[in-house]
């Protein structure tokens, strides 16, 4: 077998290098059709030696605590994927074989595989091995018609073709068997990246999907027509914005409830000096304009060193706009006040016109509300912003939007 892969994997090694370029259209049609094929057969080999392996211990034997944990080390695969794997290896090998054969046939995808067999072992257990056996013809024929995701979906009314008289107990037992699936491959991984960034990805059960969505979808929306952003940038936007909702509530545990707080340490020559590049905690450094942007609503210690590094003073906390002077803000303002944004106040960070910095003073007359996508755009972008004769905030566009550089307020948000 090891000869046979080694020659299998040559001949498709000579393949990766192919001119595809030169393929006639058919041709190149039949190349994917059988290299999709090619890869279903592997699929079949490979979870028949991942179970072989799990069923002598062999990782065990050459110290991982599991199977999975050592399919991560040895493929590089995450522990949910590797688990995966294992779980559809011995469903197939205990008491699917037809589910095994369909996709060593190339009848059907690992993932259709990976439905069919959480399908049958429900129906099996719910009716027995005769409508396990039924099961198993249907959903492979219906595999060659569905996506994973469809089939998934007609697959909870399985017994309506296999066994009526107790469709409706099926229906149900499958139901919490992807209630039990979903919360036992929850996960959430957060890594930090070398540059800064952080890395998040995982899966979420249906409920805290469904949370996520009726909070991040209404938050999503273009913010305007100069609103340039992705819609994956939108959503990224959109997450930091319930973060901010979520610390400014003031109901999280310990260690939570208050924006960030941004540490200035500077020598005593430049304590009057801009700021510049801040450091998080949790390690990543932040450009100047970030932590200008950050200091806006945030909690301010500064410390001050001499110049062996030892600390002169540490100034008294102060949240620079916040208690009256916010609900004043949010009175006059009534939500984010760029021209055309509809956020409400919850919402927005208070904005320093002239930045505290700059010698700007924490008055009404010196902020305005802005959302986080907005707040961004002011400090990074071309934007101005003043208060009006009427003392409502004024912005005028960049010279590159508008030649004239008309100013503009926002009419979402109604006045007293």
């Amino acid at each position: 077998m090891v000869e046979e892969l080694a020659e299998a994997e040559a001949v498709v090694a000579a393949c990766a290098d192919a001119a595809v370029w030169a393929l006639p259209a058919d041709d190149l049609v039949a190349a994917l059709d059988t290299a999709h094929r090619i890869e279903q057969r592997l699929a079949a080999v490979k979870l028949a030696l991942i179970r072989e392996v799990d069923g002598r211990g062999t990782a065990t034997t050459r110290g991982a605590s599991s199977t999975a944990v050592w399919l991560r080390e040895r493929l590089h695969l995450s522990v949910p994927a590797a688990r995966r794997l294992v779980d559809l290896a011995a469903a197939l090998d205990s008491g699917h074989p037809a589910v095994r054969q369909a996709l060593a046939d190339a009848d059907i995808t690992l993932d259709q595989a990976r439905v069919i067999a959480d399908t049958v072992t429900t129906v099996n257990s719910t009716a027995g091995a005769q409508a396990a056996d039924k099961a198993v013809t249907v959903l492979v024929d219906w595999a060659g018609q569905f996506d994973p995701t469809l089939l998934r979906r007609l697959s909870t009314r399985i017994l309506d073709h296999v066994a009526p008289d107790i469709a409706d107990a099926l229906a149900r037992a499958a139901m919490e068997a992807q209630a039990r699936r979903s919360a036992r491959d929850r996960h959430v991984t957060l890594s930090q990246l070398s540059d800064g960034r952080l890395r998040l990805s995982g899966f979420l059960d249906a409920e805290t999907g469904g949370l996520l969505r009726a909070a991040i979808d209404p938050l999503t929306a273009p913010g305007g027509a100069d609103d340039t952003r992705s819609p994956g940038q939108r959503r990224h936007d959109a997450l930091g914005d319930i973060c901010r909702l979520a610390l400014r509530t003031g109901e999280l545990p310990a260690n939570g409830g208050d924006p960030a707080q941004i540490v200035v340490t500077t020598d005593y020559d430049t304590l009057t000096g801009q700021l510049s590049g801040g450091l998080l905690d949790t390690g990543p450094t932040l450009t100047p304009q970030t932590v200008r942007r950050l200091a806006c609503d945030a909690a301010i210690l500064p410390t001050v060193l001499g110049g062996i590094g030892q600390v002169l003073d540490v100034g008294r906390q102060r949240r620079l706009i916040s208690g009256p002077l916010r609900r004043a803000l949010v009175l006059r303002d009534r939500g984010c006040a760029f021209p055309g944004c509809d956020r409400p106040p919850r919402w927005c960070d208070a904005h320093h016109i002239r930045h505290w910095a700059d010698g700007g003073d924490t008055s009404l007359d010196n902020a305005v509300l802005l959302c986080g996508h907005h707040h961004r755009h002011v400090h990074h972008g071309d934007w101005s912003v003043r208060l009006g004769g009427d003392g409502h905030p004024v912005f005028a566009p960049p010279a590159w939007l508008d030649p004239a550089q008309v100013p503009r307020r926002n009419h979402y948000h109604p006045r007293r």
